[in-house]
């Protein structure tokens, strides 16, 4: 089970100055591909008592300078093993056409006004959901679930304001590293990695792929 890649690849000179900058151009390319849900990323963070890793997918919801917000319940997995290890890899798995980019850094919650902007402009049924759901905690059916998002929607009908669950919010993580795959004939592919340095510049180096 092989493809093959394409020939084009990412030449040094032709990256640009900083990984935002460059993310920028990939994702923009992503979008106008037609991929399915282009701001999918796998979030992996890490449990403190097993040093067991942990995965899942989530929609990047912003990015820009200061780095990238995905939202979440601080009471789930993630959340729980966020707040005792801020460290955090992310993943854009951008298969269809041979790219991917690797983040590490460190994650930090976003402020209750940028959280509750963000909130507002959600559906209305995700709002409920969000109250409904304890995310990651065992729950004993379907149907109890369903329960819960019914009597909230009778409590927030469609035209009222749902308030912010005071335990949803959003992290934004603050990139110290960020990779940028691509997939390249003979899988020589090309990796340029942006590291952080300790004057908050960006160093470019090549990695064997």
């Amino acid at each position: 089970m092989r493809e093959h890649y394409r020939a084009e690849g990412l030449a040094e000179s032709d990256a640009a100055a900083g990984p935002m900058e460059q993310f920028d151009r990939w994702f923009q390319a992503v979008v106008a591909s037609g991929i399915f849900e282009p701001n999918a990323v796998i979030v992996s963070t890490t449990d403190p008592a097993t040093l067991r890793p942990s995965s899942r997918t989530v929609l990047l919801k912003q990015y820009d300078e200061r780095g990238f917000v995905f939202y979440t319940n601080y009471g789930s997995r993630k959340g729980r093993e966020l707040t005792a290890n801020a460290q955090i890899s992310l993943l854009f798995p951008w298969h269809p056409i041979a790219r991917q980019v690797i983040v590490g850094g460190v994650a930090e919650r976003t402020g209750r006004d940028e959280t509750a902007a963000y909130f507002r402009t959600r559906p209305h049924g995700s709002q409920l959901g969000a109250w409904a759901s304890t995310q990651s905690s065992v729950v004993g059916s379907r149907e109890e679930l369903d329960r819960l998002y019914g009597e909230l929607a009778d409590r927030y009908p469609e035209d009222s304001q749902v308030p912010v669950p005071p335990e949803w919010g959003g992290y934004r993580v603050r990139p110290d590293t960020v990779e940028f795959w691509q997939g390249r004939a003979n899988r020589l592919h090309d990796r340029l990695r942006y590291v952080r340095t300790e004057d908050d510049a960006w160093r470019v180096e090549r990695l064997c792929p």
